[in-house]
């Protein structure tokens, strides 16, 4: 029996899983209330112009984003050009800069220069990361976690302590390495896990070896392509996409999703997966039926969010590379201020993506496009004046890193993005941009549940379930969500026969 399938949302969860479930055969309808397909990852074209990525600019772990498009007869090239990026980025201290490079024996070989047998150590390191990564990919992410006996098999047993669950990154990281720019950049990539790295288990060493290893790339046309190819995926498999069009209640009987309601008029399907924010998921449910509280969602550590700037410079800027991290203040500063201060940052990190440097298509003809990102707390007050004031920071610190001078004079576009948007756009939770932090009391089973455990046709997906935040693992979780579905039609199609 064929079943109508809603999905709520069309952020990169949403789209996995309508693939996956059209593939299977279900009718599947995505309903997004914005104007177009992404959600944290739409795209925007300016009249002068410009076309900005809205949030993910690093293509990490490309093996993962392939896997989808093999899953359906295709490769990633059959819709994009995918360039690697050398250097891979750029890292800015207070007294040097680190240029990453693009393939691995050259990183391995800058590891050495920096601290005598650090070349050595990095082989191990990407060894055992090489080992969590396959188990992590391979064997932890795709569970559903509804219990701890998913996790009981050989493989994960015999894995358990090299997976290094109970010590943390910064610890971790530490036994190999001990200058302060290696640890820092080793860091990184746990950085928006949402946690400070001596909170992080120190099994995402994994990240580094899906990042650093695997090289970091760049799909020409901007991220927005991973976007418009999964679309096409769905589309050809006969979803059916609906945008702005708000779900604003979801009715239930008898231990059942029955009806959804969007933009005013009741629609009935047999199961429903959400791909919006879990939270205000459950808020369009009766209280009954929700699997959270207030108090559980306010007790939850959560990932970071931003103020990003797109801006649109009418010259060329010299000595900047497609991504930069500036880092020349202390990483655990501006941490205590996301975690333990929640205020606004007084010595901030950021980071600088200049798409136009590899990509010509995204900026007219000798301009600029530049994405600035500053992490923050949650749930902070947020308005035009303060976020004035720090990109007129980080402008300066641009220039001086470049050697540009009066870049603000320069700039023929510009567009904040805040706390307040996530809330309009997204109804991301007090604002957050990245989901849940990934620290172990919030790992797998811990995670907010991917299945209604009072409505059996109704199953969440994307940043606040499982696996977590981050396209890989948004993608995953969409797949995890459409054969949680699939269990549920075979289910009914047996008690039919």
């Amino acid at each position: 029996m064929t079943k109508k399938t809603a999905i709520i949302g069309s952020g990169i969860s949403g789209l996995s899983a309508a693939a996956y479930l059209a593939k299977e055969g279900h009718l599947v309808h995505v309903f997004e209330k914005n104007s177009s397909a992404g959600g944290r990852a739409r795209q925007f074209v300016t009249e002068n112009g410009y076309t900005f990525d809205m949030g993910p600019s690093w293509y990490w772990m490309p093996d993962i984003i392939d896997r989808f498009f093999r899953d359906f007869g295709y490769g990633v090239t059959d819709f994009y050009a995918l360039t690697l990026l050398d250097p891979q980025f750029d890292m800015i201290f207070p007294d040097s800069t680190l240029s990453i490079p693009g393939t691995y024996p050259q990183l391995r070989a800058m590891f050495e220069t920096i601290e005598r047998g650090a070349g050595n150590r990095l082989d191990a390191f990407m060894m055992a990361a090489k080992y969590k990564y396959e188990v992590s990919m391979l064997e932890f992410v795709n569970k559903p976690c509804h219990t701890w006996w998913e996790f009981v098999s050989p493989k994960i047993v015999a894995s358990a302590l090299k997976l290094d669950l109970l010590s943390s990154f910064r610890s971790y990281v530490k036994k190999y390495f001990s200058d302060p720019r290696l640890i820092a950049l080793m860091e990184f990539p746990v950085i928006f896990l949402g946690a400070s790295p001596k909170d992080i288990p120190a099994m995402y060493s994994f990240m580094a070896y899906g990042g650093y290893a695997l090289g970091t790339w760049y799909p020409m046309g901007g991220f927005h392509e991973v976007v418009k190819a999964m679309k096409a995926i769905s589309e050809q498999l006969g979803a059916r996409f609906y945008f702005n069009h708000a779900v604003e209640h979801i009715r239930a009987d008898r231990g059942m999703v029955t009806e959804l309601v969007i933009n005013g008029q009741a629609h009935r399907f047999d199961a429903v997966v959400a791909s919006s924010d879990y939270h205000h998921t459950e808020t369009l449910l009766e209280k009954k039926y929700r699997n959270y509280s207030d108090r559980y969602w306010s007790s939850r550590t959560f990932a970071p969010s931003c103020l990003i700037y797109y801006l649109g410079f009418n010259i060329k800027i010299p000595n900047l590379k497609h991504h930069t991290l500036f880092f020349e203040h202390d990483l655990d500063t501006h941490i205590n201020d996301i975690y333990i201060n929640r205020k606004w940052p007084e010595k901030p990190l950021f980071y600088a993506c200049c798409p136009s440097k590899t990509d010509p298509s995204v900026a007219p003809e000798h301009h600029e496009n530049v994405f600035l990102l500053m992490p923050l707390a949650t749930g902070i007050h947020d308005s035009e004046p303060i976020r004035e004031r720090y990109l007129s920071e980080m402008i300066h610190r641009l220039e001086k890193h470049t050697g540009a001078s009066n870049l603000t004079k320069q700039i023929d576009y510009k567009k904040s993005y805040c706390i307040s948007d996530f809330l309009q756009d997204y109804n991301a939770y007090r604002g957050n941009a990245y989901g849940l932090a990934n620290t172990l009391r919030q790992t797998a089973v811990w995670k907010p549940s991917i299945k209604n455990r009072k409505l059996a046709n109704l199953f969440y997906t994307g940043q606040l379930t499982v696996p977590g935040p981050g396209v890989p693992p948004s993608i995953i979780s969409g797949n995890i969500a459409a054969t949680e579905v699939n269990k549920l039609k075979l289910q009914h199609d047996e008690k039919a026969v």
